[in-house]
């Protein structure tokens, strides 16, 4: 057998249903599906089961350990000669794994991964929140896009990796988020040979609403300080953005703020006032004029334009506030992993 999907689930039945759905119609047919259900109390078990005669399907379910954990309890199961790792909100074109056999057979590859894209059928806060994922201007287009500031590294929502090599890793470690990165970064430390096939994107959901999009992205933030610890040369300028534009943004507020209290108690000096008060937006208002016309030209609608210029900020800045508070306990005061976010990642 050529290929191992391995897909961890927590609490995602729909989702689920619509993931297997898109596999059926895969024109390339030599894989087997693997769902590993993470301890969930709405498990996808009768979902799975409606689809044991379309797909060579098999259905676990074990105590809740993580994606991480999960995943490789996926991997020791399965039989492909490739594991290709997806997150339980993807849908898969119905090309996927064509275009993963024909990047194989240009060139050999260890490791993998694909690119993500938003469906039509997504909501416009889904559109906007996978436009502030993937765009240049949010991320630096390091998840995949053809501009980038760093290199690219698989992610868990699309990666393939060799059975025999992931085995020979180790595959997950116990991070709770971030984990993929961990592993990612093992791979090219082992000198595996590791592309990004860009043709072989999915469909990534993501978050539904922004407040939930906001503590995802927070503990990435945390996350890459976490990862920082571990491979003190894995932090690049890149990484540091989100950080950088946090603290440039509240530094405006509080600027303008200032203005604005100053006009109060010396009215006589207005006109400078003003200009303090006011000027401040100016840099905040032309990135934001910025995201809102990539966005929607490249989704071709004002609607989804409009909601990307906060999900834009909820992105830099939920990051940039998860990155600094790790920074603080993990690096100033010197608290271990554990001892820092035990609330947050270990319940």
């Amino acid at each position: 057998m050529k290929y191992s999907f391995v897909i961890p689930v927590f609490n995602r039945p729909d989702e689920v249903e619509e993931l297997l759905e898109s596999l059926t119609k895969q024109r390339e047919k030599d894989f087997e599906v693997l769902i590993v259900e993470d301890g969930s109390s709405v498990p996808c078990e009768e979902v799975c089961a409606k689809y044991s005669d379309r797909l060579d399907l098999h259905y676990f379910n074990k105590p809740n350990s993580g994606p991480g954990q999960s995943r490789n309890y996926g991997a020791e199961r399965a039989r492909g000669e490739y594991l290709i790792i997806l997150d339980s909100d993807v849908v898969v074109p119905e090309s996927y794994l064509e275009e993963v056999e024909k990047e194989l057979e240009n060139a050999p590859a260890d490791a993998f991964g694909g690119p993500d894209a938003a469906h039509h059928s997504f909501t416009p806060t889904q559109k906007a929140i996978s436009y502030s994922m993937t765009s240049f201007f949010t991320t630096g287009g390091i998840r995949g896009g053809k501009r980038k500031l760093d290199k690219f590294y698989p992610r868990s929502f699309n990666m393939g990796v060799r059975r025999t090599e992931y085995l020979r890793l180790g595959g997950f470690s116990k991070m709770r988020f971030g984990e993929d990165i961990d592993f990612s970064i093992r791979i090219f430390k082992a000198g595996l040979r590791c592309r990004l096939f860009p043709e072989a994107w999915v469909w990534h959901k993501r978050r539904t609403d922004l407040r939930k999009f906001f503590r995802q992205v927070y503990n990435s933030g945390i996350a890459r300080i976490n990862l920082y610890k571990k491979y003190p040369g894995s932090l690049k300028i890149v990484h540091l953005l989100p950080m950088i534009f946090t603290v440039g943004v509240i530094a405006l507020v509080l600027m303008s703020l200032s203005g604005m209290a100053m006009l109060n108690f010396n009215p006589g000096n207005s006109g400078a006032w003003i200009w303090v008060a006011s000027l401040p937006w100016l840099p905040i208002i032309l990135y934001s004029i910025i995201i809102f016309t990539d966005s929607t030209a490249k989704n071709r609608s004002l609607h989804v334009g409009l909601i990307s210029v906060p999900a834009a900020f909820t992105q830099l800045m939920g990051y940039g506030f998860g990155f600094i508070k790790s920074w603080w306990k993990r690096c100033v005061m010197k608290q271990g992993e554990f001892q820092a976010f035990e609330k947050t990642f270990y319940k």
